[in-house]
């Protein structure tokens, strides 16, 4: 109804300031967001996002810090109408949020170098045994630092050495960047036998558009998360020499593309009752076997109320009854889930979690948490 007051006042407004139609609109976005208008979607930056609206000379971040603290200001302009909602106690119910995919500048430089045979002799100095092989990877820092001692950042040296690892002795060429401080990144070149499924009659490529051709379809696309980006190393042979290249890949959700230094990246958002802020919550809808988990963790501090799970598979949240689960044992619920399905996450993770619960009818409730001090405690 309010709405509809403030459009009828603006039929009829005598216009004594320069655009007072304007602060007619942005009052009607203020009561929007007030009344929790709730939106859970996704959103991809486009070049004009960047160049105009974030006022930015590439359509990319130079950071990640860059990126959420932009993010944030350009969600709060475009879509200032979307909030939360509230539960009778004050607390946020459902919150507005925002998957944002984003183009992060991230450069990898591509090297190359002539591939450099481990001497058997030369293991001995390195790992005090005879076996002529490594089977640490401070062996082949020791071994780099030993060999390259004025190695300057961003030096190249590719090997082929033997290593030692669950048993088995193999055969390996990986590629080796000086990082500073003593310190050699690695890029994992591949084994014969990883050639041989490419294709390839010997380990290594005959030109740079078959490498680019066939090790995209190579790598694997299992439990890759978006935007990964991947660095390799492959061999050429020519003239009776072999070098090796390095070059990187970027995981696009359904197969490896080249990588051209620009990294996409997904962040999640949410509305915080005032403004969109990165937010890392995860949402989690529990299971069966995640109601047995509670009933089996907590039937001896609350027999009564885990039988009810156990019979029904739900919360009973009629205050009052015997079985009734309080928002503390609520939380401690949860915790019985999340330390099951989320044993490793990090600090200040945040989890949604959706559960069945019996109120006189059957329906859902949420509990949002945040992981502190390696608890999750009620958000």
């Amino acid at each position: 109804m309010k709405k509809i007051i403030y459009l009828l006042m603006a039929i009829g407004f005598v216009f004594t300031a320069c655009n007072p139609m304007e602060d007619i609109y942005e009052d009607i976005d203020a009561d929007l967001a007030k009344e929790g208008i709730i939106a859970n979607f996704d959103y991809t930056l486009v070049e004009d996002d960047y160049k105009d609206a974030l006022d930015l000379s590439y359509a990319n971040f130079g950071s990640d810090d860059e990126a959420k603290e932009l993010v944030s200001k350009f969600l709060n302009e475009k879509f200032p109408y979307f909030g939360v909602t509230y539960k009778t106690d004050g607390s946020i119910d459902q919150a507005s949020s925002a998957t944002v995919t984003y183009a992060l500048y991230n450069r990898i430089d591509d090297y190359s170098a002539v591939i450099r045979e481990v001497e058997y002799a030369e293991y001995n100095p390195i790992t005090g045994n005879n076996y002529g092989n490594f089977d640490e990877a401070s062996h082949l820092q020791d071994y780099l630092n030993q060999e390259y001692p004025d190695a300057e950042e961003d030096d190249f040296v590719s090997l082929r050495y033997d290593y030692y690892s669950d048993g088995t002795n193999n055969t390996v060429a990986n590629g080796f960047v000086y990082q500073g401080d003593g310190v050699w990144m690695q890029f994992n070149g591949f084994s014969e036998a990883e050639y041989e499924a490419m294709g390839e009659s010997y380990p290594n490529f005959s030109s740079e558009d078959e490498a680019e051709t066939k090790i995209p379809l190579a790598l694997s696309t299992e439990d890759v998360e978006f935007g990964t980006v991947k660095p390799v190393m492959y061999e050429l042979y020519s003239s009776g020499v072999t070098t090796s290249y390095t070059i990187a890949f970027m995981f696009n959700d359904v197969e490896w593309v080249e990588y051209n230094n620009v990294q996409p990246k997904r962040l999640q958002f949410g509305h915080d009752g005032t403004n969109w802020v990165p937010d890392n919550t995860i949402t989690y809808i529990m299971v069966a076997a995640d109601y047995a988990a509670v009933v089996s963790a907590l039937e001896g501090t609350y027999p009564t109320q885990t039988a009810s799970v156990g019979n029904y598979t739900n919360f009973d949240r009629r205050s009052g009854n015997a079985a009734y689960w309080s928002t503390d044992m609520l939380v401690e619920a949860v915790n019985v889930v999340l330390d099951n399905v989320a044993p490793s996450a990090e600090e200040n993770q945040k989890y949604t979690v959706t559960f069945d619960i019996y109120n006189g009818s059957n329906t859902t409730e949420n509990i949002s948490v945040i992981k502190t001090g390696g608890v999750w405690v009620l958000q």
